[in-house]
């Protein structure tokens, strides 16, 4: 039976100028590079300068995934930005996004599921388009981390940086089989007891203040690895497919050791998955997006291939979309 699918018809990334790397950080904290490495996999990442907010970077983001898709904001009605920095606690970034594109019609919101936003917005996204109230969106990570860290933190400052990326979703007429080009299916998960677990310590509505990053790193490990196989079987059970017949899994990049032992757990050969933590540290919702973008650069993703996009981020929240590029 005949269905509206949400393509992919765009992609694009923005990583801020500055550059820290490992051995930067040797320099003003007790870590060094080699611990670094060995624990998460990260070897630098992308620092926002002081007059670049979140959207400054998903403005860049969006204009280079519209650029990729040879459409321009007059084509877009919905924006869905997936951030948990905002610039402000309102206006949405997605508006100011939106201004920031010269669009003044459609509808610009943010999502916030942490390191799963990306998914989370893909998911909406994808309702959006297939009810037939939307016709193209854009949807986009950004995050400015750098901003709600504690840098005398070595255990939690080290991982973390700062970026966006985002693609063009169009909705267009598929068969309904696993074969469509498209999201093929999504599925989203949380569990609100785990909230002190990885979280910021302040808020708005709580102590009045922006708050750091907070984080049992050994509990989120085991957590990352063990949550996200309920969301990936559930995909691959929903479309009929196998890990076999997946082309690329590109998960959030968290930490190098969480993204192996999870591809392993899933049964995901090494060789089909996209790493890039190394170059950009944890960007939150904006890491899925980067690495797409990397990975369609470089001439790995190309269309047709089957891509499982998964993340797991505080709250927990974790979710999985399976693609068909």
């Amino acid at each position: 039976m005949k269905r509206i699918r949400s393509i992919v018809r765009g992609i694009g990334s923005y990583l801020p100028e500055r550059v820290v790397t490992n051995y930067d950080l040797e320099k003003v904290m007790d870590t060094s590079h080699d611990w670094i490495v060995q624990r998460t996999g990260i070897e630098e990442r992308h620092i926002a300068a002081d007059d670049e907010p979140t959207s400054a970077l998903g403005i860049k983001a969006a204009q280079a995934a519209l650029a990729d898709a040879g459409l321009t904001p007059a084509d877009i009605d919905l924006i869905i930005c997936a951030t948990s920095t905002p610039d402000y606690t309102f206006p949405s970034t997605a508006t100011q996004i939106q201004f920031g594109l010269g669009m003044s019609h459609g509808a610009a919101f943010d999502l916030q599921a942490v390191c799963t936003g990306f998914v989370y917005a893909v998911a909406t996204a994808d309702k959006f388009l297939a009810s037939g109230s939307h016709k193209r969106a854009l949807v986009i990570g950004a995050e400015t981390f750098s901003r709600i860290l504690d840098w005398n933190d070595r255990t939690t400052c080290v991982l973390f940086g700062d970026g966006a990326g985002a693609i063009v979703l169009e909705a267009a007429e598929g068969e309904g089989t696993s074969a469509d080009r498209g999201v093929l299916t999504s599925h989203l998960r949380s569990d609100g007891r785990y909230r002190d677990k990885l979280y910021v310590d302040g808020g708005p509505g709580s102590t009045k203040t922006t708050g750091v990053l907070k984080m049992e790193g050994r509990d989120v490990f085991r957590f990352a690895v063990g949550m996200v196989t309920d969301v990936v079987a559930d995909a691959f059970k929903a479309t009929g497919t196998t890990p076999e017949e997946l082309k690329w899994f590109v998960p959030h990049q968290a930490n190098k050791r969480i993204i192996t032992a999870s591809a392993e757990k899933l049964g995901i050969a090494p060789e089909k998955v996209v790493i890039t933590v190394n170059k950009h540290g944890n960007t939150s919702a904006a890491s899925i997006p980067l690495a797409l973008d990397v990975a369609c650069k470089d001439g790995r993703i190309k269309k047709g291939d089957l891509v499982m996009i998964e993340a797991i981020g505080g709250g927990f929240t974790w979710g999985s979309a399976l693609i068909r590029w």
